[in-house]
């Protein structure tokens, strides 16, 4: 049975049927809309709009339902959407009683406030697996603090750099995601049932009791804008399409890193696969998966953002087109951040051939421009200096360690003796102990503000 079809006086045609039905994708609010319905019945029952016996027969029903669902007793097929579905099913089972569950309440109301609770839901789960993302990021901070890779900008050896700061960079990026993520739970923790269609409704209904049994923060304040906002939505796919973006970078980072060129990092074999025609390969599969997702990703919020641009107040079907892409995005998120905590915790390090690297092409040049600017020299002028001396040695073949005291002074007056023991590339990133420098301290220092910050970060549940 169509919930609307006393109106008409044909039924709907067989394909418009199916081009109407979202129930082969919002069936996975089942759980969401018969909570809600739970709850909508208490309040409806409290307030003496249905009988006490009606709500307790529909509360049994529904609860009921819900666990021949979940038992696998109880299909869900039939109906136009997951709505129909509950309602329909908890009919045939408690009579007029279910008939009467739908009192005060629009299906546009319904829906808004299970997607609400879905979201909510969703949030509280990836923010528990962003914390275990960054937990196995710092885990390789400590274990690597004391050693050092050259860090790169235009993907040219640049400075020495800790490795712990490397994956502290990424720590802090996914702090940031799972921040938004939170920030983006208050604006999804707002209740629309009770907004009825779009203008509210007649019943002395009380909104307070059924956004406490729900555990909403609050209620939404205008009916027009509860039952067509999908802003939360679009907002979780942003905070998702972010995730996207920081987890591209690190599986570049890592498709790089772990290339025979660069041969920093060893990617364990179970996250590793081979080649069909060439027995040599171990190609970085999980990464280059994760990579191309992320466009996935930036998809659904790009094809949500085009569907609520032009909809006008208050609801309009194109709103049905809110969930797939919300639901693509979840399980992509959901297992790419799984997959990556894992693999980054079975990789090894070449600290040997890291620290080789850090201390070729140069790196230290910018500390013998600071040293001269130590001591007196224009820091534009020591830039300069620097320059030549690089110059210098590309053309005999040197490099900055294996300069004499007589050859630097040959530059600048500036030099001393010290000099030479300052160009190396672990003197270099020790030196730097600002605040979030590549110093060893500086590394533990944000080791620490990193594990601070991710014991406060909020637990919504599942």
């Amino acid at each position: 049975m169509k919930l609307w079809e006393g109106r008409f006086a044909a039924p709907t045609a067989a394909d418009a049927d199916a081009f109407n039905e979202s129930l082969s994708f919002d069936k996975k609010l089942y759980r969401a809309d018969i909570t809600a319905s739970l709850a909508h019945a208490e309040m409806l029952a409290r307030c003496g709009i249905i009988s006490e016996a009606d709500g307790r027969a529909i509360a049994e029903g529904l609860k009921g339902l819900l666990a021949d669902i979940e038992a696998g007793k109880l299909t869900i097929e039939g109906q136009e959407d997951i709505h129909s579905f509950v309602e329909n099913e908890l009919v045939s089972r408690v009579g007029d009683a279910g008939k009467r569950l739908h009192t005060a309440r629009s299906r546009n109301d319904q829906v808004a406030t299970d997607f609400r609770l879905y979201v909510r839901g969703s949030i509280g789960e990836i923010l528990d697996l962003l914390k275990n993302l960054v937990s196995t990021l710092v885990g390789l901070s400590e274990k690597h603090v004391r050693h050092i890779m050259p860090g790169y900008t235009h993907l040219r050896k640049a400075q020495p750099i800790n490795c712990a700061q490397y994956f502290n960079a990424y720590a802090e990026m996914f702090l940031r995601d799972a921040d938004r993520f939170a920030d983006a739970y208050k604006r999804a923790d707002v209740m629309p049932l009770g907004s009825g269609a779009l203008a509210g409704t007649s019943y002395p209904i009380d909104r307070e009791l059924t956004r406490s049994l729900l555990g909403f923060a609050s209620v939404s304040q205008n009916s027009l804008d509860a039952v067509s906002d999908r802003d939360f939505a679009a907002e979780y796919l942003f905070c998702c399409s972010l995730v996207m973006a920081h987890l591209s970078r690190l599986c570049e980072d890592t498709i790089l890193y772990t290339s025979t060129e660069f041969g920093f990092w060893e990617m364990p074999d179970a996250y590793s696969t081979g080649s069909s025609i060439m027995p040599q390969k171990k190609n970085p599969d999980i990464s280059e998966l994760v990579r191309g997702k992320t466009g996935r990703v930036y998809g659904d919020l790009v094809a949500l953002l085009t569907t609520i641009k032009g909809v006008p107040l208050a609801y309009n079907k194109d709103l049905q087109e809110d969930k797939e892409g919300v639901f693509d995005a979840e399980k992509t998120v959901k297992d790419c951040l799984s997959i990556y905590a894992e693999m980054l915790g079975a990789i090894t390090l070449d600290v040997k051939r890291m620290e080789q690297a850090a201390a070729e092409d140069f790196t230290c040049a910018t500390d013998v421009a600071d040293y001269l600017a130590k001591r007196g020299v224009p820091f534009r002028t020591a830039h300069g200096v620097v320059g030549k001396i690089v110059r210098y040695c590309l053309e005999k073949g040197k490099t900055l360690e294996t300069l004499s005291l007589d050859e630097y002074r040959a530059h600048s007056d500036a030099f001393g003796e010290d000099i030479l023991s300052l160009v190396r590339a672990r003197a270099s990133a020790d030196a730097r102990n600002s605040v979030g420098g590549s110093g060893t301290a500086a590394a533990k220092a944000g080791i620490k503000s990193i594990r601070a910050r991710l014991k406060k970060l909020p637990s919504f549940g599942g």
